[in-house]
């Protein structure tokens, strides 16, 4: 099966959607870790400063040992993702500091970057949305999130 097929409805029908989900997800993460790349980060390096910035998803601006960091990103750290190489990349470029209790924080500089990364994301959207109407892209997600419910009553 390609995503390129043109498949019947009665074929799409009988898909499995795990197959079709888990294709997606990968070109999806693929397409979103290029274009991250061409901005000079990795999708790790951009959600350490996300979960560190006071400004995004940390909820009082306190840093964070690499454990808490791992828990914050437990739903979506891929099984290669090394936050100990990619916080010491950020270190070394002075966007993150370490303190002795082995706490990452935010810098000046850090936030400054994920700023401007975070600038680039509806681009990003854009291009991943290019032809899909929003109520179709809402239609999908709640079918997903309905086969979700079906399979694990989460």
């Amino acid at each position: 099966m390609t995503a390129s097929q043109d498949f019947t409805d009665a074929e799409l029908a009988a898909q499995p959607a795990a197959y079709w989900t888990g294709v997606a997800y990968e070109a999806l993460i693929a397409f979103t870790r290029a274009r991250q790349a061409e901005l000079g980060f990795t999708q790790p390096q951009y959600w350490l400063l996300r979960n560190l910035s006071p400004n995004d998803l940390s909820p009082d601006g306190r840093g964070m040992t690499l454990p808490e960091l791992r828990q914050a990103m437990r739903s979506y750290l891929r099984p290669g993702d090394d936050l100990s190489a990619e916080a010491h990349a950020l270190l070394e470029r002075g966007r993150l500091t370490r303190d002795g209790d082995g706490r990452w924080w935010i810098t000046e500089a850090g936030e400054a970057a994920r700023a401007g990364l975070k600038q680039h994301a509806p681009a990003i959207r854009a291009r991943i949305h290019e032809g899909i109407e929003d109520a179709d892209y809402v239609t999908a997600l709640r079918v997903l999130q309905r086969m979700i419910r079906n399979t694990s009553g989460a």
